[in-house]
C-alpha cells in the first residue's frame, strides 16, 4: 500500500469528476465504430494498423474542451478508452476472420453469417477486457516505474497538454478532410492512377518497381518512422527487384508447383503481378510465420514470468477499494463472466467450436492475455506480436482437432474461430492495458474505464461484422485492393496441416530469409511483410518514413517536438479519413453507383500524362503534411 501513495495522479483520489457520461459514451462509441472501420480497412490493405488512443484524446479535447467548453480530463480519458477498442478489435479481427470469406470464395464452406462474426468478435473482446481486470494491480500498480507502456503515458501528455490549452483537433480534422478529398479523387472519381511504375528497362532483367500514391499509406510510413519504413522497403526489394527476376530469368519453361502454367507463360499474361501471387506469397508467408514465432520465442522468458505474475494478481485484485483509484469491477462478477463467455463458446450453434476448442479458447486466452499487456508495456503496442501469438494458437488448435476427428471444413472453421477469438483477446488486452495506464496517471477510476472497454467492445463488435461483409462484396479479400495478408496467411497454416497442400519449397525460403534477417539484428516481421506485399505500397510507406526521418533530424528547438507530434496527428487524421472514405467507396461500390463516378475512361488520358497526374497529387499529398508540420504556426500561449 505504501508504493501506491508514492504515485500522486493529476486528479487525486479524493476528487470527483465527470468520467462517464452520457457524452463520454456517445462521443466514444461513435470514434470506435469510425476508428474501428478505418483500421479494419487500412490493416486489409496494408496489413498493419495504427493506434487510435492519441487521436481519438485529441478529438475528444476538441469537442469536450473547446466546443463544449468543459474542464474534464477524465471525461476526455473515457472517450480515448471508449473509441480505442475500435481499433483493437479490428486489428484482431481482420488477422484472421477473413480467411472464412476466402474459404467461401473457395466453395469450401458457406460465407460466415453477421452474427457468427459479431458473436466471434465479442466474445474475444470481452475475453480481453476480463481477463486485464485481475492483470491492472500487477501490471499497472505494482509495475509502475518498471513499465513504461509508452502509448498510454503518450496519450496521457496529450490530454494533459489539452488543460494547459494545447489542444490541436484541428490538425486531425484538417488530415481527415484532405485524405478524403484525395482518395475521393484517386479511388472515387479516377482521375488519376493509384500507382506509378517503373518497369525494368534493360533487355534481360524483369524487375520492378514503384508507388502507391495514396495518404493513408503514407501516413503509416510517417507514424511508424525511418526504421521500420526501411524494413518494409527492404523486403519489397527483396522480392519484387531480386526474387522475382531470379524465378523469371532461371524458370523459363519451367513448370513450377502452385502455378498451373509455364512461369514464363504466368510473366507474360500477368509480368510481375502473376510471379508475385504465384510465388513470392508463399516465400513471404513462410517469412511471416517464421517471424512471428520467433519474436514469440524470444519472449519465452518474459512471458514465463508474466504469467506468474498474472497468477499472483488474482489473489491481489480488488474490487472494492476505499480508495476511487483503485477500484476495479468486481472479481466475482469477472470470473462470472468469463465462464458464461467460455460456455457461449461451445454452447451457441454459431459460432462453430467444440468443448475442447472452447477450452482452448479460455486456457489460451488468459495465457496471451498477460504476454501482451506486458509486451506493450515494455515495447508498445505497435511491436506487440499479436499475428505470432494467433499463428502459435492455430499451429496447436489445428493440430488438437485433427487429432480429435475435427478434420476437413468443419476443423478449418473452427481453428480460425478459435484463432480469431485469440487474437482479439491479445489485442483488447493490449489496448486496455494502454488505456488504464493513461488514466492511472490521471487518476481516473478503473471500474470506468473497464466499463468504458466493454461498451467500445461491444459497439465495436455489432459494427465489424458489417464492416467485412462490406469490403468483402466491393472488392473481395485477397485481392489487389485488400490483400488480407495475415488473414491469407492464418488460411494457409491451417490447410496446410489439414491436407499438407501447400508448396513448402517456398514456404521454407521464406523461412530461411527470416532466419537470415533475424540473424543479422533486424526486426524479422516488417521484413517479412515487406516480401509479402505489392513493392508499390512498401515505397509509399518509404515515403512517409523519409519525411519523418527528416523532421527527426531538424535541430533541436521549440517547434521540433511539435512539429512531429503535429505531423502524428495530420497523419492520423489522413487514415481515418481515407478509410471512412474507402468504406463509403465500398457501400457504392456494392450499389453499383462508383462506376457513374469513375472518369478514367471519360477522360482516356495517355499512360504519360496519367503518370504525371498521379506524380502531381502526391506531391499535393506530401505538401499538405508539410504544410501542417513545419509550415505551420505554432499558437501563442496566451489563453487558457
Amino acid at each position: 500500500m505504501e508504493e501506491k501513495k508514492e504515485f500522486q495522479p493529476y486528479i487525486p483520489a479524493n476528487k470527483v469528476t465527470p468520467e462517464l457520461t452520457v457524452t463520454s459514451v456517445i462521443m466514444g462509441i461513435l470514434l470506435a465504430v469510425i476508428f474501428g472501420a478505418a483500421n479494419a480497412y487500412l490493416g486489409l490493405r496494408v496489413g498493419m494498423t495504427v493506434s487510435a488512443s492519441i487521436p481519438a484524446a485529441v478529438i475528444a479535447m476538441g469537442v469536450i474542451r473547446v466546443i463544449m467548453r468543459k474542464n474534464s480530463i477524465l471525461e476526455s480519458n473515457l472517450v480515448q478508452t471508449i473509441g480505442s477498442a475500435g481499433e483493437s478489435l479490428a486489428a484482431g479481427a481482420i488477422f484472421t476472420l477473413p480467411a472464412l470469406y476466402l474459404w467461401a470464395r473457395e466453395g469450401v464452406m458457406e460465407k460466415p453469417g453477421l452474427v457468427e462474426i459479431t458473436l466471434i468478435a465479442l466474445i474475444g473482446g470481452l475475453l480481453g477486457v476480463f481477463f486485464m481486470v485481475p492483470l491492472r494491480n500487477a501490471l499497472i500498480v505494482r509495475e509502475h516505474g518498471t513499465l513504461p507502456y509508452p502509448e498510454g503515458q503518450a496519450c496521457a501528455e496529450v490530454l494533459l497538454a489539452g488543460e494547459k490549452g494545447g489542444a490541436n483537433a484541428s490538425t486531425v480534422f484538417a488530415g481527415m478532410g484532405f485524405a478524403a478529398l484525395f482518395k475521393f479523387i484517386i479511388d472515387g472519381l479516377k482521375l488519376v492512377p493509384s500507382e506509378v511504375n517503373l518497369r525494368g528497362s534493360l533487355k534481360n532483367y524483369p524487375g520492378t518497381i514503384g508507388t502507391q500514391i495514396y495518404p493513408a499509406v503514407m501516413s503509416v510510413g510517417y507514424i511508424c518512422g525511418p526504421r521500420i519504413s526501411s524494413y518494409m522497403f527492404a523486403g519489397g526489394i527483396i522480392s519484387w527487384v531480386i526474387l522475382i527476376p531470379l524465378i523469371v530469368l532461371f524458370g523459363g519453361n519451367m513448370l513450377m508447383y502452385p502455378g498451373t502454367e509455364t512461369i514464363g507463360e504466368i510473366f507474360a499474361a500477368s509480368g510481375a503481378e502473376g510471379i508475385w501471387s504465384t510465388y513470392i506469397r508463399y516465400i513471404g508467408a513462410g517469412a511471416l510465420a517464421a517471424g512471428g514465432i520467433i519474436s514469440l520465442i524470444k519472449s519465452l522468458p518474459l512471458i514465463v514470468r508474466t504469467f506468474r505474475d498474472a497468477i499472483k494478481g488474482f489473489s491481489v485484485s480488488s474490487g472494492a477499494s476505499a480508495a476511487r483509484t483503485e477500484q476495479d469491477i468486481n472479481l466475482k462478477i469477472v470470473l462470472i463472466a468469463i465462464l458464461v463467455l467460455t460456455l457461449a463458446v461451445w454452447l451457441v450453434p454459431a459460432i462453430p467450436v467444440s468443448l475442447i476448442g472452447a477450452i482452448i479458447v479460455v486456457i489460451f486466452g488468459f495465457f496471451f492475455a498477460t504476454v501482451s499487456s506486458r509486451m506493450v508495456g515494455l515495447v508498445g503496442s505497435s511491436n506487440n506480436p499479436v499475428s505470432g501469438m494467433a499463428i502459435a494458437t492455430l499451429l496447436i488448435a489445428t493440430l488438437i482437432l485433427k487429432l480429435t476427428g475435427e478434420a476437413g471444413a468443419d476443423g478449418m472453421q473452427a481453428a480460425i474461430a478459435i484463432g480469431s477469438i485469440i487474437c482479439i483477446v491479445a489485442a483488447i488486452s493490449g489496448d486496455t492495458s494502454q488505456d488504464l495506464k493513461t488514466g492511472y496517471l490521471l487518476g481516473a477510476t478503473p471500474k470506468k474505464q473497464q466499463i468504458g472497454e466493454v461498451i467500445g467492445v461491444v459497439a465495436s463488435a455489432l459494427a465489424i461484422g458489417a464492416t467485412l461483409n462490406l469490403l468483402d462484396s466491393a472488392w473481395g479479400f485477397g485481392s489487389a485492393e485488400l490483400a488480407a495478408p495475415q488473414a491469407t496467411l492464418m488460411k494457409m497454416v491451417i490447410e496446410g496441416i489439414m491436407s499438407g497442400n501447400l508448396p513448402w519449397g517456398l514456404i521454407l525460403i521464406g523461412v530461411c530469409l527470416a532466419v537470415v534477417v533475424e540473424i543479422l539484428g533486424i526486426p524479422v516481421l516488417p521484413v517479412a511483410i515487406g516480401i509479402y506485399l505489392p513493392v508499390q505500397l512498401n515505397a509509399c510507406i518509404m515515403v512517409g518514413g523519409v519525411i519523418r526521418w527528416f523532421f527527426d533530424k531538424m535541430k533541436e528547438g521549440d517547434n521540433k517536438e511539435q512539429t512531429v507530434s503535429n505531423g502524428i496527428l495530420f497523419c492520423s487524421g489522413m487514415i481515418a479519413g481515407e478509410g471512412l472514405v474507402g468504406i463509403l467507396l465500398a457501400i457504392l461500390a456494392v450499389f453499383g453507383v462508383g462506376e457513374l463516378l469513375d472518369l478514367s475512361g471519360k477522360l482516356n488520358l495517355p499512360e504519360w500524362a496519367a503518370t504525371i497526374g498521379s506524380v502531381i497529387v502526391f506531391a499535393l499529398i506530401i505538401l499538405s503534411l508539410l504544410a501542417f508540420t513545419i509550415w505551420k504556426k505554432q499558437p501563442k500561449k496566451t489563453e487558457e
